[in-house]
């Protein structure tokens, strides 16, 4: 049996203070106090003797008459009310007086009764109030159950406090949950639509426990989208049935709102409670892989060893979104996010992986940018992630974006390393025109600068001239054709943007050395030895 049932079940003391002896006994002897789950404690003969016996041994309830020698019941109970706040009180009264009555509620008496007291008025009045005391031994422990739990969840070992009796059981297990996609489906809600959504949740996991009496759980929120519910066996239980609940917590976790569960090992000593938290919130970190919704330490050891994630290349990336802010293109910008993220799946990346190392991209591209005279960088970019909220690739994946918008914007708004920004919009320019004739004349008119400018920081930024540039890219276009296909040369001349076929072939020679024949046989042999 529970300390908290053997609490539930104890008999609960009473005093009985008349000033007439003989009604004390009548009243202490007439009824079976015991089969009411009563222990008479003591009788008192006026308020004062009632107020030392109190200080002896405090009752849960006092029997008291209202007109007495020295201290009355009124007195007694305002003084009961300040010393003893959890006592109950009911007054017996010879008078059908309605200002002792009011006087007696105001003061905080549970119950009137007149006299002659109905024996069954009695017995139900007393019997009330023992269920209300048990009631109160619930909720009591209940709270400081859950009080305990929250700060063992929320300070793991470094929590030393002893656990309360309620909690005592013979198994134990910690069930951590989540709301699925909470940022996309729940991140909009009031105070009190969140409030009513952790009361559907709690329900859900009650339901879960509720076909197994052999089992009492307490739940307590770490967070608005991490619920920490801790399942006490009265014994203990068959692998068998820990697999029942398994099933019954499967067809819970599909009810609205749909979660997932992290399930920790059973254990038997409450000293282990933090470390089972820590437990089964981590395994709560594996939904990105796993496509059930219960989750236990199984899923751990599957993914371990298939968990080798590779880090990226995030010079190479700063370097892409630095030029997709500079060229002000939303569809480069787009496409990198859209690869980073893909080689975080692929790379199997937790969460908090893939947002530690976003964080210091993030730094690296404003590191970049500021040397570039783009200021204000941080304003309104994440300064970190709420992950219990956004707890899917994709809600990261949003707050991505929306960072680098701002970053977009900012670089817009701003006149620091113009120069790169007109460099990188000119090659872009280049790259969808080389095929025709192209002068820089008509990439400065293009950017509405004057020729000689462009010229002037085009070399500056790339240290070529802008013809030399525009060969270099066209040479790279032919090598690409004549080794990948069976055009003929004056044909891949005109598709690279030469017009004339000699002054290709003079280019192409002096750019390697060799014509576009010789070097198209070159890479046919080269092929055929492969």
């Amino acid at each position: 049996m529970s300390n908290q049932m053997e609490m539930e079940q104890k008999l609960a003391r009473m005093i009985i203070v008349d000033d007439e002896p003989v009604i004390c006994q009548g009243l202490r002897y007439t009824i079976d106090w015991a089969e009411l789950g009563i222990e008479v404690i003591g009788e008192a003969y006026d308020g004062e003797q009632a107020l030392r016996l109190m200080e002896q041994s405090p009752a849960d309830i006092v029997l008291t008459d209202i007109r007495m020698d020295g201290m009355d019941g009124l007195e007694l109970a305002s003084r009961l009310r300040q010393d003893y706040p959890d006592v109950r009180m009911v007054i017996i009264s010879g008078y059908e007086d309605f200002q002792y009555a009011r006087q007696a509620m105001r003061i905080g008496v549970h119950d009137y009764l007149l006299k002659p007291v109905e024996i069954d008025d009695l017995t139900k009045t007393v019997t009330r109030l023992i269920e209300d005391i048990r009631s109160s031994v619930r909720q009591d422990g209940g709270q400081e159950a859950k009080l305990w739990l929250t700060n063992v969840a929320r300070h793991g070992i470094a929590y030393s406090k002893e656990a309360p009796s309620v909690l005592h059981g013979h198994q134990y297990r910690i069930v951590a949950s989540q709301l699925e996609s909470y940022q996309e489906r729940y991140g909009e809600l009031t105070r009190e639509q969140s409030e009513e959504l952790q009361e559907k949740w709690i329900s859900n996991m009650l339901r879960i426990a509720e076909q197994h009496p052999e089992l009492r759980t307490f739940s307590v929120f770490d967070h608005e989208n991490l619920l920490i519910t801790m399942l006490v066996a009265a014994r203990k239980l068959q692998a068998s049935e820990w697999e029942a609940l398994r099933q019954d917590a499967m067809l819970a976790c599909q009810d609205e709102p749909s979660m997932y569960i992290g399930v920790s090992g059973i254990y038997e000593e409450l000293g282990g409670t933090a470390s089972r938290c820590a437990e089964a919130a981590n395994l709560l970190n594996y939904h990105v892989f796993e496509q059930t919704a219960v989750i236990d330490v199984h899923a751990e050891l599957r993914w371990s060893e298939r968990r080798q994630p590779a880090a990226p290349d995030l010079a190479q990336i700063v370097q892409q979104l630095t030029s997709a802010l500079f060229k002000q293109s939303k569809d480069d910008m787009g496409e990198t996010i859209k690869e980073l993220f893909t080689f975080f799946r692929e790379q199997l990346y937790f969460l908090h992986e893939a947002w530690s190392v976003y964080e210091e991209l993030l730094a690296l591209l404003r590191q970049r940018l500021r040397k570039s005279g783009i200021d204000g960088l941080e304003s309104g970019v994440s300064s970190g992630a709420d992950l219990y909220r956004m707890n899917t690739y994709q809600s990261l994946e949003h707050a991505v974006r929306r960072d680098m918008e701002k970053l977009f914007d900012r670089v817009a708004g701003s006149g620091g390393d113009r120069s790169y920004w007109i460099i990188e919009k000119s090659k872009r320019y280049i790259d969808e025109h080389y095929t025709h004739e192209l002068k820089a004349s008509e990439v400065a008119a293009w950017l509405k600068i004057t020729p000689s400018y462009f010229s002037y920081i085009f070399k500056q930024s790339t240290g070529k001239g802008f013809t030399e540039y525009l060969n270099e890219l066209r040479m790279e276009r032919a090598k690409c054709l004549l080794a990948d296909t069976h055009d003929k040369v004056f044909e891949i001349a005109d598709q690279v943007g030469y017009k004339e076929y000699k002054y290709f072939v003079s280019v192409f020679k002096s750019y390697m050395g060799m014509t576009p024949k010789e070097y198209r046989s070159m890479q046919a042999g080269n092929a055929k030895s492969r």
